[in-house]
């Protein structure tokens, strides 16, 4: 005897109203990164500064970044189609995927900007790159305070709150060579501390883009792969056995699960409570919402089989 259930407990990720607040914040947060983009382009174009011209070049990509994001986030409030079941959640690991990508191209740029700077170190207009340098840190707070708290559970916030993040150290590390060629004349330490943006950024970069591609290729949560969430459901009274199961994410803050169940013989409990009991489980321990589960008495396959290996035909 065969039971089909399909569990959705979750309200398409967020309030329609927050996302549109959210929506808002990032239209504030890019028409303030652009106008640090020309500050800062021109500001390290007068000044001479690899360093101001290196964070120039990071607040341009901050820019589309921004705007990737702010277009992922409008996407995933629109509703579910025939075509795409799911609707557009996964538009927003998407953005990340490209955020993450653009900032890798960014920061071996920087690099290899600053090799070159190091090598042959100019002149700098110091007193002008400070402050160029403390107006972009400035806005850069400002953007980070505007986007505070929401980067939370959403991977692709959490890729533009970063890029912003790696923007206002690129702004800290500029504002402090400027004290120190102001105080040491060492003109040198623009390249380093390029050296340094460059890596700090990198280092963000490859976490976010590893992150991205995990969800891309449809792996489990990180907390919830088959064999822990198989081990944890056949502890349960009711439950003998589970097979056929995938496991995977939507996105960032959306799991979805589907698995054959074979319910113990002797149970008391009906299909309903069962269901009821296993879904409880899933989203107290694991965080999974979205659920389509087969109750069986009988093993319609062999049991053992946790995994469905599908062929490429």
């Amino acid at each position: 005897m065969h039971n089909h259930n399909h569990h959705h407990d979750h309200d398409e990720t967020q309030p329609h109203s927050h996302q549109r607040n959210l929506q808002g914040k990032f239209i504030i947060a890019i028409l303030v990164t652009f106008c640090v983009f020309l500050g800062e382009l021109i500001g390290g174009i007068w000044t001479g500064s690899l360093a101001l011209l290196s964070d120039a070049a990071h607040v341009l990509s901050d820019v589309f970044s921004l705007l990737i994001s702010w277009f992922a986030i409008y996407l995933s409030t629109r509703p579910a189609t025939s075509s795409r079941t799911f609707g557009y959640h996964r538009a927003e690991v998407f953005a990340a995927f490209i955020n993450g990508i653009t900032l890798i191209g960014i920061s071996g740029w920087i690099f290899y900007e600053a090799y070159q700077r190091y090598n042959s170190p100019g002149e700098i207009r110091v007193t002008g790159m400070f402050v160029v340098a403390c107006l972009g840190l400035v806005a850069n707070l400002f953007i980070l305070w505007q986007l505070h708290g929401e980067s939370h559970g959403n991977l692709n916030v959490r890729s533009a709150v970063l890029h912003v993040i790696g923007d206002t150290l690129s702004s800290v590390a500029v504002v402090v060579g400027g004290a120190i060629i102001l105080w040491t004349k060492w003109y040198p330490i623009d390249a380093i501390l390029s050296f340094l943006i460059g890596a700090i950024i990198l280092i963000s970069a490859v976490n976010v883009t590893k992150e991205a591609v995990h969800i891309l290729l449809e792996n489990s949560p990180r907390n919830a792969d088959a064999l822990t969430v198989a081990k944890h459901l056949c502890n349960l009274d009711s439950v003998k056995d589970v097979h056929d199961m995938h496991v995977w994410s939507l996105c960032s803050n959306y799991s979805a699960l589907s698995a054959h169940v074979v319910i113990q013989e002797d149970t008391s409990l009906s299909y309903d409570q069962i269901l009821k009991q296993i879904n409880t489980e899933l989203q107290t321990r694991f965080g999974i919402h979205h659920t389509t589960l087969q109750l069986e008495q009988v093993a319609c396959t062999q049991e053992g089989n946790l995994l469905c290996n599908a062929q490429h035909t």
